[in-house]
């Protein structure tokens, strides 16, 4: 059995410390058990711990009188999320760092709250000026500057529906997410800085645009220069010099706030729709209990705001009233230090990265990490595909000094926060991702919906949490189909988790992923962990293909490390290692050597992409994909 790496201090200073002598909770497994026995008491124990305002109080907190895929919460409220994130604060801290950004080619700047509000509130007011109102969809086809913050604020603000959109899609990916949603307005920028090039972000919005009637604004906001609006849509972002209050709409608790595309592997993107109340108050619940932040925090997650984790890091930190951290471009140009030196600059306490990033920047060494002050880290956190051991040593020890915590969270887009989570309060295991967050029913299930400790089986949810998604954007059989088909009233989620015997939970990848070979049902995490644990090997990817015998074969692709030749004797080795590791029924059938593995932005391999390519078959929905080159290093493994 793994044993804690780290160790909790003194918890009575932490936020989950203060909600507990608030609560009278004696120790944190009475809380959590608490918090998932008696889920309403503990939400709104917490809307009122974080001093949430609302315009009208709600009657009832949970509402499942038609069932847990329906479920409403704080009913009967009205309140607004920018006003909650934004416009109490100006009482006391005005003058508050709101955020620190920097740009790929070095440019900085810092907003106050004042600030950021001024910005919010004047585009705010062009929008409605422009015919924008509550429900009307508002595309934010954005890197991470400040604008970005200030452009899902004002739509928040005025009861219209964000639409965030991975700043790397091309035209027609951002097209298709705008005429699901209608959308009648898109902010972007003119361009953006990515390993030294200028992107033209605008030039790819107009020509998505161009194609969806009912897009009859598109805001600028100027990044790589002036921008002069030439195409008749076009207006420049509003100046903030001149700004006046915009008074937030007072918004049912169930208001739709924003819709958060994922891609599948055919059709239409699935649109997860999320709202005001639930959004505000699990997000915020979770940055300041499993975070751990305060106002004197400065968070800075590495995402993009078409990733689930934008809209978290930019809801949860100024909710609490802390600085959050925002950085353009790519984390190792112009050097391989470039994480760690604006982690430094920025004085980063709480930092937010992927495995995948992770493992992907250790083939640098310690060198850049140590030439930088880190003295001011005390939480790490991580998310978007299983860890490897190595790798979660390296963060935890390397970056962390073995001090920080690794707060792993494992959720999702259609989740709209975390199901499993470490807490700063509780001893962690490597590569654990502790126990359910707190309110959350979190189980492992065998084949026959029997729960299951020791082994490895579906995870699911057993009720409502406030922030899950109010369906699929006009798609209710997909959305019952996809999380609630399998067992009645239960939500599967497609992850392979197991649960060890004192309690903590592991993540072995999508259970879509899964490869099963003469019946015997495997994870691709476990594969990957076995080749990386090689010191040649710097990443990883395993899929199974048919195979006339077995139903499936084991195939595995690693990308080796700077200088490592890809030789007969490696790969006889590294077959060995899989098969010492995990089994003489798991020994690979082809080990092939790659420059690169397709991966998502938000660093999340593609592993259906893979198997495609290495099948010749189509490879689906691309339009998440990073890099396009990594597709030819599939095709030219060897």
């Amino acid at each position: 059995m793994t044993r804690a790496a780290w160790f909790p201090g003194d918890i009575a200073a932490t936020n989950i410390g203060r909600f507990m002598a608030q609560e009278g909770i004696a120790t944190f497994a009475d809380l959590r058990a608490r918090s998932i026995d008696e889920p309403e008491w503990f939400w709104d124990a917490v809307v009122r711990f974080l001093g949430f305002e609302w315009f009208t109080p709600y009657q009832r907190v949970l509402d499942a009188t038609r069932g847990f895929p329906f479920a409403k919460w704080f009913v009967g409220g009205k309140l607004n999320l920018a006003h909650n994130c934004l416009d109490r604060h100006l009482v006391r801290s005005a003058d508050k760092l709101a955020i620190t950004w920097e740009g790929e080619n070095g440019d900085t700047r810092r907003l106050t709250y004042a600030d950021l509000a001024r910005a919010t509130d004047a585009l705010a007011h062009t929008l409605t000026e422009r015919g924008i109102g509550p429900g009307d969809g508002v595309g934010i086809f954005m890197p991470m500057v400040p604008e970005t913050a200030a452009a899902f604020l004002a739509i928040a603000k005025l009861g219209a529906v964000a639409l965030p959109i991975f700043s790397g899609y091309a035209a027609d990916a951002v097209a298709v997410r705008l005429a699901d949603a209608e959308a009648k307005a898109l902010v972007t920028v003119d361009g953006c800085y990515r390993r030294g090039k200028l992107i033209e972000l605008f030039k790819t919005a107009e020509q998505a645009a161009s194609s969806v009637p009912s897009v009859h604004t598109i805001v600028v906001a100027p990044r790589a220069g002036p921008f002069t609006a030439a195409h008749p849509r076009a207006i420049t972002w509003p100046s903030s010099s001149t700004s006046r209050p915009f008074k937030p709409a007072s918004l049912d608790s169930e208001h739709p706030l924003f819709i958060a595309y994922t891609s599948g592997t055919t059709g239409r993107p699935k649109g997860s729709v999320h709202v005001h109340g639930g959004f505000l108050a699990k997000i915020a619940e979770e940055v300041a209990f499993q975070f751990d932040v305060t106002p004197s925090d400065r968070l800075f997650w590495f995402a993009d705001m078409g990733w689930i984790m934008g809209p978290w890091e930019v809801v949860g930190t100024l909710a609490l009233g802390a600085t959050l951290a925002m950085y353009e471009g790519v984390p190792d140009y112009p050097d391989p230090g470039r994480l760690w030196q604006f982690i430094e600059k920025h004085e980063v306490s709480v930092l937010g990265i992927s495995p995948t990033l992770v493992r992907s920047l250790m083939r640098y060494g310690e060198d850049p990490v140590r030439a930088c002050d880190l003295s001011k880290l005390r939480i790490l956190g991580s998310t978007g595909e299983p860890w490897n051991e190595l790798p979660w040593r390296w963060y935890f020890e390397v970056v962390g000094q073995k001090r920080c915590p690794v707060i792993n969270i494992s959720g999702g887009t259609e989740v709209g926060a975390c199901f499993l989570s470490p807490h700063p309060v509780e001893p962690i295991k490597p590569m654990s991702l502790g126990g359910p967050s707190l309110g959350m029913a979190v189980d492992v299930f065998d084949d026959e919906g029997r729960p299951v400790r020791g082994e490895v089986g579906e995870l699911v949810c057993k009720k409502p949490w406030p922030a899950m998604t109010r369906g699929l954007y006009r798609d209710e059989a997909r959305y019952l189909e996809t999380y609630f088909s399998r067992w009645p009233d239960v939500w599967v989620h497609g992850d392979w988790a197991s649960i060890d015997e004192d309690g903590s939970y592991f993540l072995y990848g999508r259970s879509d992923d899964t490869i099963k070979i003469a019946g015997k049902r495997l994870g691709p995490a476990e594969v990957e962990s076995a080749l990386v644990s090689h010191p040649s090997v710097v990443e990883a990817a395993a899929v199974g293909v048919p195979d006339e015998m077995k139903g499936e074969a084991l195939w595995a692709f690693a990308v080796l490390g700077k200088g490592v030749n890809p030789t007969e004797e490696l790969r006889a080795e590294l077959t060995k290692l899989v098969a010492d590791k995990l089994g003489s029924s798991f020994r690979p059938s082809a080990v092939r050597f790659v420059t690169a593995l397709p991966k998502t932005r938000s660093a999340k391999v593609l592993r259906r992409a893979i198997r495609a390519i290495a099948l010749g078959k189509p490879a689906g929905d691309l339009s998440s994909l990073e890099d396009p080159a990594s597709l030819e290093a599939i095709r030219d493994a060897h």
